[in-house]
């Protein structure tokens, strides 16, 4: 057995001790998640228009994460769709901030590792880049949709005649709670995973103009700056989904089966 499925079984075990029938559907999503990535990789390397590809692949995997975690239907309809609509927005910004700042491709740090290897591989790195800092983002975007969109549903059961603004002041007091925690989250994973790179920079005494330049470096902020701005403009849209799925009457007891 190796070390990943040793880690794999246990992380189902705990899933399922802590979550019980919960923590089971949690965990294949996550499989079913990696699936459909693994797939989408297939369907770029087979030329299949990225863009296509990413937004097919964000719907997707937005749609199990969700519905997958909450039996609510008034939550996951409203943090889906709240999701939906920031995943269309990023996917913009995306494009227009990497088309500036032109940091696809590899790096000088990997030109060891691509040694006696062909780059020419027929796609554009700029799509390639674009799909990949829009799937990066949608855990972000889906747990704090999910947040949200779970407060407000609380809220509502307790004072349905709630107004739409206390509605929002609601959900915009929500978000601040979960904001700090949430970008520390990303950035620390950012740090951590990029912490051997750093090391390195140091042991090859990078200046500062040369590392806030290096292409490993600046591809991997602009994903994380993207993920914290997904973050933010998940709350006021998740917000605004829910006060409209209280206007279309939605009942707040309906159970996805």
């Amino acid at each position: 057995m190796s070390s990943i499925t040793a880690l794999g079984l246990v992380l189902m075990l705990l899933m399922i001790a802590v979550g019980g029938r919960q923590g089971w559907s949690a965990f294949l999503s996550l499989l079913l998640n990696f699936g459909f990535l693994f797939f989408a990789i297939i369907l770029i390397a087979f030329h299949v228009p990225p863009m296509m590809v990413t937004l097919m692949t964000g719907v997707i995997i937005l749609a199990i994460t969700i519905f997958m975690s909450e039996d609510d239907l008034r939550t996951t309809v409203t943090a889906f769709w709240a999701s939906v609509v920031v995943l269309l927005v990023l996917v913009v910004l995306i494009y227009l901030v990497e088309h500036w700042a032109m940091a696809q491709g590899f790096g000088l740090e990997d030109s060891d590792d691509l040694e006696g290897m062909s780059t020419a591989i027929g796609i554009s790195y700029l799509k390639v880049i674009i799909t990949t800092a829009a799937l990066s983002t949608l855990g972000a975007i889906a747990e704090a949709a999910m947040a949200i969109a779970a407060g407000l549903t609380e809220i509502l059961g307790e004072h349905p005649d709630l107004s739409d603004n206390r509605l929002m002041q609601s959900g915009m007091e929500i978000g601040k709670q979960i904001i700090g925690t949430t970008l520390n989250t990303l950035f620390f994973g950012f740090f951590g995973g990029l912490l051997a790179l750093f090391i390195w920079f140091a042991g090859l005494n990078y200046s500062f103009g040369t590392i806030v330049n290096d292409k490993i470096f600046v591809s991997e902020i602009i994903a994380v700056l993207i993920s914290f701005i997904a973050v933010i403009v998940t709350v006021p849209a998740s917000t605004m989904i829910m006060i409209w799925q209280k206007h279309r009457g939605i009942d707040k007891d309906e159970v996805v089966k």
